[in-house]
């Protein structure tokens, strides 16, 4: 059973920085991107950064030159490195890995359950 475990979410004051990582375990193969969205009370999901297997990157806007995405493909792990947090960054982020175990077979899409960030002024 694959699982992503989030952790490192928690209360900062804005300005401060934060470090997200998650785990996938479980019996997995040919990960192809691995991302990190949020969604905050009353809006919808939204794409924060996500990483290709090769080490393609790409990040919303609003996270820009703050967020930084990397990827350990050894460990089937990703982190990513908030800093210069602004209140607008609160929100519940989750862990995503999508890609397909063989190249006949259907692609899959995991989340994790998410952690809190909550940023205060």
């Amino acid at each position: 059973q694959v699982q992503l475990v989030e952790s490192g979410g928690g209360l900062v004051q804005a300005g401060e920085s934060l470090r997200l990582s998650c785990l996938v375990s479980g019996t997995i193969f040919g990960i192809n991107v691995m991302g990190w969205y949020r969604q905050a009370p009353g809006k919808q999901r939204e794409l924060v950064a996500d990483v290709t297997s090769g080490g393609n990157s790409n990040y919303a806007d609003s996270v820009k030159g703050r967020f930084t995405i990397s990827r350990d493909n050894a460990k089937n792990t990703v982190y990513l490195q908030m800093n210069s947090l602004k209140p607008e960054d609160t929100a519940v982020y989750y862990c995503n890995a999508r890609g397909r175990y063989s190249i006949l077979s259907r692609p899959y899409d995991y989340w994790g359950q998410g952690t809190q960030v909550t940023v205060s002024s």
